[in-house]
């Protein structure tokens, strides 16, 4: 259900970026918003802004980061598919040819994270809230943290596709915020996440058309009502704001910096986003020093082969997608995983999460909707660990 949010909210969700823009920009947003709330708009802003300012004039600001050590790295795995694998007639094994599921697989070889996606109501119910939480349960139990990817849309969202929910495609803006934070509450609250994404990869925004990023005062309080959700319901979350590739990835965290989150999340696939790894670790390094919070890649993936498991065409399938110095092999794969690794931790990166760590084509060798990843996948063509989760 839907409840609009009064005028004292709408204004306490909008101070609290409007402290992060310059002059020029906050003369052009205090001057669109108080045409549309009314003068009572103003002058909540400037007391919350009057109020901020008088609290930091006492303090030194917020301590850095802890420096990231080996028990405190996340090493972690997207897996959503896992349960419809689980019910298929797929059957994964360890190095030694014997059965073992995924999650244990993943855990021996250690791994400590497990991600997820969430969206609103899919057509498949692995992905919505219900079995989600499922899995993160068991998860959990078995010692992983939960790393949670929220697309707020009932299907994929990229950096070129960002639809809402079906069940909110025709409410109003100021009753899209209310959604947002209560959906956002109800999920943080249910799952207790260890971090958790608002939006997946959000490089021109989310929930379009009114989070699309041309309407930053509107994307940035969808972001905050989301954020602010989650804080009080779940209060030792980790909240990540995610980007596609290193390329303009400064600009948009410094375009962002008044957004409430904890976590820089970084998605990285050399056929997307560039083969120049030191581009990419020295981006990680920038966006460290630049925004003193924790510094992750998100997502990447590598391939073993160029071949394919079944009927379904792949997203990868020759070498101008990939680095030279690092083949498509078994072997190769585990190489890149471990040198991108040694990069990132040498630059203050916190942790990388592997996507499609689990895509394998279990829908059959025959199949037109199966995996389009299966050649990224930690198991190769027989259902067998690859190297990197081989002890």
């Amino acid at each position: 259900m839907d409840h609009g949010l009064n005028d004292f909210v709408l204004n306490e969700i909008s101070c609290i970026f409007l402290m992060g823009m310059n002059s020029k920009q906050a003369t052009f947003y205090l001057s669109f918003n108080n045409g549309v709330f009314g003068s009572n708009y103003l002058f909540a802003c400037m007391l919350v802004g009057l109020s901020f300012a008088l609290i930091a004039c006492g303090k030194k600001g917020p301590p850095p980061p802890e420096p990231t050590t080996a028990t405190n790295f996340i090493y972690g795995a997207d897996v959503s598919f896992l349960p419809a694998i689980r019910t298929s007639d797929y059957v994964v094994q360890n190095q030694n040819g014997v059965q073992e599921d995924m999650l244990l697989s993943l855990k021996k070889a250690g791994f400590n994270t497990i991600r997820l996606r969430v969206w609103h109501q899919p057509a498949d119910p692995i992905h919505g809230l219900v079995e989600v939480k499922k899995l993160a349960l068991e998860a959990r139990n078995m010692g992983f943290k939960i790393w949670l990817s929220v697309h707020y849309s009932d299907t994929w969202a990229d950096p070129g596709n960002q639809s809402k929910p079906k069940a909110w495609a025709n409410v109003s803006y100021v009753a899209l915020l209310d959604s947002v934070y209560q959906y956002s509450s109800h999920v943080a609250e249910e799952i207790q996440p260890e971090y958790m994404q608002i939006g997946n990869e959000t490089n021109h925004g989310f929930l379009w058309p009114e989070g699309n990023g041309a309407n930053a005062n509107q994307f940035f309080a969808l972001f905050q009502s989301a954020s602010k959700g989650i804080r009080e319901k779940a209060p030792k979350t980790q909240i990540v704001l995610h980007y596609a590739g290193y390329r303009n990835a400064v600009d948009y965290f410094n375009w962002t910096k008044a957004l409430d989150f904890d976590v820089v999340g970084l998605s990285y696939y050399p056929m997307w986003h560039g083969k120049s790894l030191d581009s990419l670790v020295q981006t990680v390094q920038t966006l460290k020093l630049t925004t003193q919070k924790q510094m992750m890649l998100a997502e990447y993936a590598y391939p073993f082969t160029y071949g394919w498991n079944d009927y379904t065409n792949n997203v990868l399938g020759d070498s101008t997608q990939i680095l030279p110095q690092f083949p498509a092999t078994p072997l190769g794969q585990k190489q890149y995983i471990l040198n991108l690794l040694q990069m990132i931790k040498e630059k203050g990166a916190d942790g990388m999460v592997y996507w499609g760590a689990e895509w394998v084509a279990f829908r059959g060798k025959t199949a037109t909707n199966g995996s389009t990843f299966e050649n990224q996948a930690l198991w190769d063509f027989d259902g067998k660990t690859l190297p990197i989760l081989q002890q």
